[in-house]
């Protein structure tokens, strides 16, 4: 983030554009950058998720069938290993924006993660880094749960898979966005919107591989061969970003990008007795010295940081007590996204069952094609991306140009409409799921019959289509900000509300089990036995939880759009040199007197 004091309009316009090459020489825009440099990128994401979602989603299986963790334990660990991959994604986007960039941290996590994929294999290999093989569907009981050395080598090996992957993630998608210059290339705006489309498609290809051929593999060839050939996709990833090199443009790190907002807090603190010039309507001791720039009404007491006291002494202010118009504007801007970010919680919450529950709702079908191949459970998540390679493409080329010619817009509809949109089905998602989970229980203890697996389609369809929606539009809508040098930290933000959905996923089961049990029974979801659980009561729960986060994202939503203004008028003030109010004092400071 640019303090923007004492800049002009060309220097802010270079600090803005400011991309080097691999070399570090500044980069030529007929050499570097654009679709064709993306494209490396792209490669990457679908080879990394190709990895990652191979052993997520078919990691519940592997700790209750060969580490034999209960049902419930074994899905909380599943959803608190996915949910420190995002929530590390901010210690990446920190790294990245304040010293490594984006290329470097991928680079380096991207073998931390390797490393991970390997150890697993490894320890899934060795039958002396596993507890002694035992059926947990008849003797349960009797099974032994893994623990002490045998434990610390699986956790250590998932955890440095969840580093890397979390610190790679968001520099993906701010590496690939990187490649388009928005400030001097209006056609790259709408190339943008097209690079997050293509993002998800190539996220939904390596899903699509992950949860049909590298699932299969772990089913029939073992674990430990489907986590090295989770290790092999991640290689295969790294020389594909590697093999671009030549050819992007890199944002090079700006310093710590903590220090500006700190800043701008600690300012305002300091003056917090100030009066802000735009109330001092009648008086002439504060004039703004900003002409006719238009700030933002929102977080008003952060404008008090930009107030420069005039003592007569030509004494520079700190930049812990004086901060620029766009510093302020910026620190209110990564306030104002955060309501639209809680909101995104509850949907991923909705996602971590599909990962978890729902992978154990498909054990207990009938999972039976043909007379000789069976469906594993957990590829049942390749249903909507099969749909969405289709739908992917289709809706970038032909709704986003005919949206956008009602709306104006160049996404076609606004990254929030997209948002909301999603959030919307996502209730619906788990509507379906609670009758499908309804009817396959009364089917099983009424007549004894196991229903087909494809009655659980319409549940992961309906996720499928909420996920495009809502996942592009975050990270659209995050990424277009105007937090100059924040990029890789903002995709950070939206892999994070993962992070929370899956935490909080692990405190509903929890919770929801203590309040539903009693004395003479277990909870909802104590028991292994699905049949005997009531999964189906905690699916209407989420249901009316996910209508109820819609109604509160509308609220910010409309907050958000009320009470922004254009990012470009705060750029353009400080490039004209217009930075500050500018207090006049003879004495002493100038105090609003109701203020104590």
């Amino acid at each position: 983030m640019e303090e923007g004091r004492g800049t002009d309009k060309g220097e802010m316009k270079h600090q803005q554009e400011n991309t080097v090459d691999w070399r570090g020489r500044p980069s030529n825009p007929k050499k570097h950058g654009g679709m064709s440099a993306a494209a490396f990128v792209l490669g990457l994401q679908a080879f990394e998720i190709m990895g990652i979602a191979a052993v997520g989603n078919n990691l519940i299986t592997y700790l209750i069938n060969e580490m034999h963790f209960s049902l419930s334990k074994s899905a909380n660990i599943v959803t608190n290993f996915v949910g420190t991959i995002f929530l590390l994604a901010l210690l990446g986007g920190y790294l990245s924006d304040s010293h490594l960039g984006c290329f470097w941290t991928i680079i380096l996590f991207g073998f931390v993660e390797l490393s991970g994929f390997i150890l697993l294999s490894v320890q899934a290999h060795l039958p002396q880094l596993k507890p002694a093989k035992c059926n947990m569907l008849t003797d349960g009981d009797m099974c032994e749960e893994a623990k002490g050395f045998k434990a610390l080598i699986f956790f250590v090996a998932l955890y440095l898979v969840a580093l890397g992957s979390g610190c790679v993630k968001p520099n993906m998608i701010a590496h690939g966005a990187d490649q388009f210059n928005l400030q001097t290339n209006p056609s790259h705006s709408k190339k943008l919107s097209t690079y997050f489309n293509a993002a998800y498609f190539a996220f939904s290809m390596g899903e699509l591989i992950a949860l049909t051929v590298l699932v299969w593999i772990q089913t029939h060839a073992g674990m430990d061969v489907g986590f090295g050939v989770s290790a092999a996709a991640m290689a295969m990833g790294l020389i594909v970003v590697v093999s671009g090199t030549l050819y992007y443009r890199n944002k090079p790190p700006r310093g710590s990008i903590f220090t500006p907002i700190a800043q701008v807090f600690v300012a305002a603190m300091l003056k917090r007795k100030q009066i802000n010039p735009e109330l001092m309507i009648n008086g002439d001791q504060n004039r703004a010295e900003s002409g006719n720039v238009v700030q933002t009404q929102r977080f008003r007491f952060l404008d008090k940081a930009c107030i420069k006291v005039e003592d007569g002494s030509n004494t520079k202010e700190s930049p812990w007590r004086l901060c620029s118009v766009t510093q302020v504007e910026q620190v209110k801007i990564l306030i104002s996204v955060i309501p639209i970010f809680a909101c995104t919680i509850v949907f991923n919450t909705v996602l971590a069952q599909l990962q978890t529950f729902s992978v154990q709702q498909g054990s207990a079908m009938d999972t039976q094609l043909t007379k000789s191949f069976h469906i594993p459970p957990a590829s049942l998540q390749s249903i909507p991306y099969i749909i969405l390679i289709f739908l992917v493409p289709l809706y970038d080329k032909f709704f986003v140009p005919f949206a956008r010619k009602i709306t104006g817009h160049e996404s076609g509809i606004s990254p929030l409409q997209r948002i909301g949109s999603g959030l919307f089905l996502s209730t619906f998602s788990m509507i379906a799921a609670a009758l499908m989970e309804k009817k396959r229980r009364d089917s099983a203890l009424g007549s004894g019959e196991i229903i087909s697996i494809f009655w659980i389609t319409p549940q992961f369809l309906i996720f499928g289509l909420s996920e495009m929606l809502t996942a592009v539009g975050l990270i659209e809508f995050f990424y277009k900000q105007s937090l100059q040098g924040m990029q890789a930290f903002l995709m950070a933000m939206t892999y994070c509300s993962y992070s929370f959905g899956f935490y909080l996923s692990s405190v509903l089961v929890s919770l929801v089990n203590k309040i539903t049990s009693s004395s003479s029974k277990g909870g909802w979801l104590s028991d292994n036995d699905l049949n005997k659980d009531r999964l189906d009561l905690f699916y209407w729960l989420l249901a009316v939880i996910s209508f109820l986060n819609f109604l509160n994202y509308l609220f910010w939503a409309r907050w958000h759009s009320h009470s922004s203004a254009p990012p470009t008028i705060q750029n353009e003030a400080d490039g004209m040199g217009l930075n500050h109010y500018i207090l006049t004092k003879h004495s002493k400071d100038v105090v609003d007197e109701n203020i104590p």
